[in-house]
């Protein structure tokens, strides 16, 4: 059983001391250490079940099969998506898979008829992704992202470790990886692959806000095409985008 730390040292604290122990080790060393490490305290996945999940998900699985996974089920995913949470879930043997959904009656006040997204994608992101995401990490005290250094410019500093405010720290195993690593480890570790990722999408979101990817353009290119939104609302605050670490607000 991991010890509890008490007290906690501040999060910044702590994250500059993660880094510092773990700053040269691999992605899976990373993982495994921080799900064991005092001053991470308790951690759990969140996946979208996207076209690279499935490798923190492997991961996550070989380490502790038992770590909650949170996955956000927006009620816009694509059906496939849905499909293929429960084909990797099963596969992998991952024991604590937590679907997580927006308040059905946040739902009917804000966005009755389902088109919110088309309006404003922020508030739409903050609904039914931000807003749940919030209340399920409460127990938490650190999470584990896929995030990784090459995905958007607002990501090319990103450490292991990060703050998240004064109350919670991110986790990015994957930080350094390049995209030929991760399709290095699908391929190495015969993991299934987003059904969509055939069909043309290398990043894959909501349904009416992911569109498939041509040929020569960036793999998020699209993610919300023809804005300027890099990040979903997991990474808003009050509506605003924010590039980098933020704090999660209540």
């Amino acid at each position: 059983m991991r010890p509890e730390p008490l007290p906690f040292a501040p999060v910044a604290a702590r994250v500059a001391a993660l880094n510092a122990r773990y700053r040269h080790h691999s992605a899976i060393s990373v993982l495994g250490h921080a799900l064991s490490d005092a001053d991470a305290g308790r951690i759990a996945l969140v996946s979208s079940f996207g076209a690279e999940s499935v490798v923190l998900l492997h991961m996550v699985s070989l380490v502790d099969p038992g770590v909650p996974v949170l996955f956000l089920e927006t009620g816009m995913l694509f059906p496939e998506t849905l499909d293929y949470q429960r084909e990797v879930a099963d596969h992998l043997g991952l024991r604590d898979v937590r679907v997580i959904r927006a308040s059905r009656t946040r739902i009917a006040a804000h966005d009755p008829e389902g088109l919110l997204h088309r309006t404003d994608p922020d508030a739409c992101c903050a609904l039914r992704k931000t807003a749940p995401l919030e209340h399920a990490l409460a127990p938490f005290d650190a999470w584990i992202t896929g995030r990784k250094r090459f995905q958007s410019g607002s990501r090319a500093a990103l450490e292991f470790f990060e703050a998240e405010g004064a109350d919670r720290i991110k986790i990015n195993p994957l930080a350094h990886w390049a995209r030929e690593d991760v399709a290095d480890y699908m391929v190495n570790n015969r993991l299934p692959r987003h059904p969509l990722v055939a069909k043309g999408y290398p990043s894959i979101g909501c349904a009416p806000c992911t569109t498939p990817v041509a040929a020569g353009e960036d793999p998020r290119a699209g993610r919300w095409r023809g804005t300027d939104k890099e990040e979903c609302g997991i990474h808003f605050v009050d509506g605003k985008a924010v590039r980098g670490p933020l704090r999660v607000v209540s």
